[in-house]
């Protein structure tokens, strides 16, 4: 097989996946928009950063354990590979038993610091009781995906997911439009759905004789510890535009109060799916990129490394045009009233101008993480954030929301011009 189509038969499933774990993200939105209204879709949007905590671990975790699974593999430690596949499994267990007790007992403080108030607390806490419950199938979900990706399962990998999410959509119609159980039908629909993909890809990997649920005891702290200077990475860039959505809600509820906020949430659902469609190309092309690494290819490696970058950009472009074409229709697809559709038509395109310069720095991450140079990694995936978070502090109080709407964008652009930077001091550095 061309290298060319090895890296297609890679990224295009991995593409497709993340595609369905944005409309993951929307699809309650959707249902429960078009059941309730503004304030539904308010709710979902801001309890949906607890939903999205869960899935950002299992990615860390499971990306984390799949690079180093990866690495030794290609060296030709396939019993150290073993060691790896099986801590990642038991760190994957662990980690939803903690998610579930600590978000169980803080779950009102929980939604409180996410901005939620009257309504939006109640319903927000009758969905989350659910999702809370389930946390095992979100993390476990999300978690094993990129093993199996690892082991030449992107097909696979893609069918899991697309099980899952047609599951979801069939309880949603149910559980929301048929017996009317509003935000916790749509939360079970959710929980549900993930324990399909779940059961899919344990099964899987039990056919392959990948040892998920073992671990070494005495190898256990360092087994855990490289994991998870790895899987930092992959869980920022997973959690990052949700860290943005509780930064971007507090400051829209103060500068434009609920309508503000069911705006942002039809902007944020649309780019979710763009985000995603990103981080596709860049975890698809990772387990070529580990690969040639542990095997010492570096040429390889860069061939699959600008192959990423060129895919990643016309997404990008494209995903700018069709977004910017119906800009006013997308607030239609989640009941959004009339204002607020008119008023995300609006605003999205101060979000559109961040988007190549994300793809750019999604790529130029996933690339330091499949090689394991953490560091860079982790300066460009928490810069964004940061950056946000200095842009929301400056200039609503001088612009007042139209600085809300412009912070965001201007992240990613500032971001972009950090992961040049950083590209070229790794370049130098392997030169020296």
């Amino acid at each position: 097989m061309s290298k060319t189509r090895t890296f297609f038969s890679y990224v295009i499933p991995s593409v497709l996946a993340f595609a369905l774990s944005g409309v993951y993200a929307i699809i309650d939105g959707f249902f429960i928009g078009n059941s309730i209204g503004d304030t539904g879709l308010s709710t979902i949007n801001v309890a949906y950063p607890v939903v999205a905590l869960m899935q950002a671990v299992g990615t860390g975790i499971g990306m984390g354990g799949a690079v180093v699974y990866s690495i030794a593999g290609a060296s030709g430690d396939q019993k150290k590979a073993d060691l790896y596949a099986g801590a990642t499994g038991t760190f994957l267990f662990l980690a939803s038993v903690v998610i579930t007790a600590l978000s169980y007992v803080f779950l009102d403080a929980i939604l409180a610091l996410l901005g939620a108030e009257g309504d939006i607390l109640t319903l927000g806490r009758n969905y989350l009781r659910i999702i809370v419950f389930g946390a095992v199938f979100q993390v476990f979900s999300t978690g094993v995906v990129p093993l199996i990706r690892n082991l030449n399962g992107s097909a696979f990998a893609m069918v899991s997911m697309i099980a899952g999410f047609l599951t979801n959509i069939l309880l949603d119609y149910l559980f929301v439009w048929v017996f009317q159980w509003g935000v916790t039908g749509a939360a079970a629909a959710t929980v549900i759905g993930e324990s399909i993909t779940m059961v899919m890809g344990i099964i899987y990997l039990y056919i392959r004789k990948i040892p998920l649920f073992c671990i070494h005891i005495p190898d256990a702290g360092s087994l855990f510890f490289r994991i998870v200077k790895i899987g930092l990475a992959p869980f920022g860039l997973t959690m990052t535009p949700n860290i943005a959505l509780v930064l971007m809600n507090r400051r829209l509820i103060l500068y434009g109060g609920e309508q503000a906020v069911a705006c942002y949430a039809c902007i944020a659902y649309a780019l979710t799916i763009v985000y995603m469609f990103l981080q596709g190309v860049g975890d698809g092309s990772q387990p070529l990129m580990s690969r040639y690494y542990g095997a010492g290819e570096d040429q390889e490696f860069y061939s699959v490394r600008r192959m990423a970058y060129g895919l990643a950009g016309v997404l990008a472009v494209f995903s700018i045009g069709v977004l910017f074409l119906c800009r006013f229709q997308i607030g239609a697809l989640f009941g959004a009233s009339e204002a607020v559709l008119t008023e995300t038509g609006k605003v999205i395109p101060m979000f559109l101008i961040g988007v190549i310069f994300l793809a750019f720095t999604r790529i130029t991450t996933s690339g330091f993480y499949a090689s394991e140079n953490n560091l860079l990694s982790y300066i460009l995936v928490y810069a964004e954030p940061a950056l946000l978070f200095v842009f929301l502090l400056v200039l609503p109080p001088v612009a007042g929301l139209p600085g809300v709407w412009w912070s965001t964008g201007l992240s990613q652009a500032v971001c972009g011009g950090i992961a040049v930077l950083l590209q070229y001091t790794a370049k130098r550095s392997v030169k020296k």
